[in-house]
């Protein structure tokens, strides 16, 4: 393994750092607003299959009990 000079280190990791495209506060405040959406569509999405699995079984013990 190669020893790198942490000066020269301290060069390449400054050099990276320049290369990354930072997203715009449009951007950003459109992410998160489709990741609360999701999140929300998600929620419903299990509430309901919860609430369909729930009635079947209670369906079912309903049957024998």
């Amino acid at each position: 393994m190669a020893t790198i000079n942490p000066v020269q280190f301290i060069q390449q990791v400054r050099a990276e750092v320049g290369k990354v495209v930072w997203p715009t506060r449009r951007e950003v405040l459109l992410t998160t607003v489709m990741v609360f959406i999701m999140a929300a569509l998600t929620a419903v999405f299990f509430a309901m299959v919860d609430l369909a699995i729930r009635s079947g079984l209670n369906g079912v013990l309903g049957m024998f009990g």
